[in-house]
């Protein structure tokens, strides 16, 4: 039988989220319940809210998440019931044609779960990536369900967005390795993961660049051995500073987490000769990008965009839970706040004034 859960429903552009009754269906061919433990407060979240991402409204928010698998649909076979999971938003097909040449993290046709979540009236909702997890239970599709080994959720349930995208942007896109010199501009929760994912590679140094010197000891204490405070300085000063801790060279990757035509070219000009620019920052529609061609042809290298990290969450999540597990990458330190499901509107509010990496709410 169908399941009444609170959860938090964004029902109009800028207004306030609610939280309110949400019906899930039993599962269908191919979907999975999971019972949410936790669920991170992510950017994206607000977007919806905004209309950023479409007007599809009502959107049930949460994307974030960790949880126990409670039920399964008819032809399930890679998760169930009683497993611990983390949530993702790209189910792969493994029939297109990045998944058959082997590239399944780029796969061209990710899916999530067929039947809709409705309010109490019926009303159908959207869920935010898929996932919808600002709620005590949800429904997604069987692959958007990674089995770890257990931990805390509201720390490896991180893994499900913003920390894997920065973690994979440094390691999966920018092929970051020993000895590579980093820079990353913007540190909030996406620029300190990318910090992260360098320093687990190995990186030396990195550079972490921000306007806000709270983000800035954020990611000192993720890795970054110096730190750019950008308050006030040109796009070439930047440019100049990365310079001058890289030998007057510029580093060997340079990921942008911010994705403003001025943060590209800041990475594009403070990279070295033939080194690779990450773009993992979203940029919005109306943003354009002018940049000398012959440059680009000068300076040699790759300029390339990182989507979700490259990753696949298979293969990611039990690798960076275990090595979170080994005490080997500090995923607790993005965890600012534990709260409860109803204070996600406060969560906003503190995201947009900087004071947090995550707000996580957890459930019982």
């Amino acid at each position: 039988m169908p399941t009444t859960v609170k959860g938090i429903v964004a029902m109009a552009k800028g207004q306030p989220v609610e939280l309110t009754d949400i019906v899930i269906p039993d599962p269908g061919p191919g979907e999975v319940i999971v019972d949410v433990k936790s669920c991170g407060v992510c950017h994206t979240d607000f977007h919806y809210r905004e209309g950023g991402i479409g007007d599809d409204f009502p959107y049930l928010l949460g994307h974030e998440s960790a949880g126990i698998v409670s039920e399964v649909g008819e032809g399930v076979t890679n998760v169930e019931v009683g497993d611990f999971v983390i949530l993702n938003w790209r189910a792969i097909c493994g029939e297109c044609r990045a998944c058959k040449r082997g590239e399944p993290w780029y796969c061209f046709d990710t899916h999530n779960a067929s039947q809709k979540m409705t309010l109490a009236d019926g009303t159908e909702l959207e869920a935010a990536l898929g996932i919808g997890s600002f709620a005590e239970k949800t429904l997604v599709a069987a692959g958007q369900c990674t089995k770890v080994d257990e931990a805390d959720p509201a720390v490896v349930g991180l893994l499900g967005c913003g920390i894997m995208t920065g973690i994979g942007a440094a390691i999966n896109t920018g092929e970051v390795t020993r000895g590579d010199s980093v820079a990353v501009i913007g540190c909030g929760g996406v620029g300190s993961a990318a910090v992260a994912g360098a320093n687990l590679a190995g990186a030396s140094p990195i550079i972490a660049i921000d306007f806000d010197e709270r983000k800035l000891d954020a990611a000192r204490e993720l890795g970054a051995t110096d730190t750019i405070c950008s308050k006030g300085m040109s796009e070439d000063e930047v440019v100049a500073a990365v310079q001058k801790l890289t030998g007057g060279f510029g580093a060997d990757v340079v990921i942008d987490a911010v994705g403003r035509p001025e943060t590209w070219r800041q990475a594009f000009y403070a990279r070295d000769l033939a080194g690779a620019v990450v773009l993992v920052g979203v940029p919005t529609p109306e943003m354009e990008l002018t940049v000398p061609l012959l440059d680009v042809f000068g300076r040699g290298g790759k300029l390339t965009s990182s989507w979700y990290g490259d990753c696949l969450p298979e293969r990611d999540f039990p690798m960076l839970t275990e090595l979170y597990k080994q005490g080997r990458l500090p995923l607790e330190k993005f965890v600012s706040e534990r709260i409860t499901v109803d204070q996600v509107e406060e969560a906003f509010d503190k995201m947009g004034r900087g004071e947090v990496l995550r707000s996580v709410v957890e459930f019982s």
